[in-house]
């Protein structure tokens, strides 16, 4: 297999991924030029996490890219490192790996800036060094790099940013950052992760063994509940940020809130019972979440 066969498979491998996500990435309905801007920011999201979370394909060809030594290979901070110096040569020069090689034109054509991507690399190399959080703002202080910067980079690609839509677009992010947590409660423990602030895990009697079980006990249970209206209480206050656009970006920006929604209903229909596996929301409960949203009832 050549170089270039190895790029292109990685880079299959990676955006393929786009079809597992809890809401749509860059669904049909988009003009042809969003959805090539969009999957190529999702490109690069999906690689740092992976990277992140250990997940890259095995055989070590993202790290040959990057220009890491098979012996460094599997230093989480040490690929990191490497990705930002590439990530700055989209801006500079010329990237190393495929999938910054795409984002490159996406940068240049809707004039993104460094910053949402560096968070979303700092973030990941957060998740390197700090497994627990204290408090709920120390929760929301990971969010805003972990997940907002996905919703600034969306309205960068769609060229309607201003103040007060990054401001409701913050909200709809964190919360649907808070709800993937939710979900994957389980898989997290499994990485040595609790994104569960220790704060609430006190209040609500909490151990870390218990997250450990099969089956949630009614204190996760409750605790569960209260993050998940946490969410939810974020998205409502997020939602305007739909009516503030117009057109197939109003109907992107209403299937992301009908995701979380959709998600925190089926989080609520497991009873909260989040630990045997992540609870997901039908395709029929998101479409009628989004109607909702769009009728301007919710």
């Amino acid at each position: 297999m050549t170089a270039a066969d190895t790029a292109s498979r990685l880079e299959r491998a990676t955006l393929d991924k786009a079809a597992s996500e809890n809401f749509p990435v860059a669904p049909f309905f988009l003009p042809r030029d969003w959805r090539a801007d969009l999957m190529a920011v999702y490109g690069f999201a999906r690689l740092v996490d992976d990277i992140g979370d250990g997940d890259l394909a095995p055989g070590g060809a993202d790290a040959r890219l990057l220009g890491v030594s098979p012996a460094e290979a599997a230093d989480r901070l040490v690929l990191l490192d490497a990705f930002e110096a590439d990530l700055r040569r989209v801006f500079d020069g010329t990237p190393h790996h495929p999938l910054l090689r795409r984002l490159q034109p996406t940068v240049r054509r809707r004039a993104l800036t460094p910053e949402p991507f560096l968070g979303l690399i700092a973030a990941n190399r957060q998740d390197q060094l700090v497994a627990r959080y204290e408090t709920y703002d120390d929760l929301l202080a990971y969010c805003e790099l972990s997940a907002n910067p996905v919703g600034r980079l969306v309205l960068g690609v769609t060229g309607t940013s201003t103040p007060e839509r990054i401001r409701l677009s913050d909200a709809i992010c964190t919360a649907l950052q808070i709800v993937e947590h939710l979900q994957d409660v389980a898989e997290d423990l499994g990485r040595d992760r609790i994104y569960l602030p220790a704060e609430d895990m006190k209040r609500f009697h909490v151990q870390e063994a218990d997250l450990g079980q099969k089956s949630a006990g009614a204190s996760v249970r409750a605790l569960v509940a209260y993050e998940a209206q946490r969410a939810r209480d974020l998205l409502d206050e997020g939602a305007p940020l739909v009516g503030s656009v117009h057109g197939r970006l109003k109907l992107l920006l209403a299937g992301f809130v009908a995701g979380g929604r959709a998600a925190i209903e089926a989080i609520t229909a497991a009873e909260y019972d989040v630990l045997p596996g992540p609870p997901r929301p039908g395709k029929i409960q998101l479409l009628r979440e989004v109607g909702v949203i769009l009728r301007g009832e919710g």
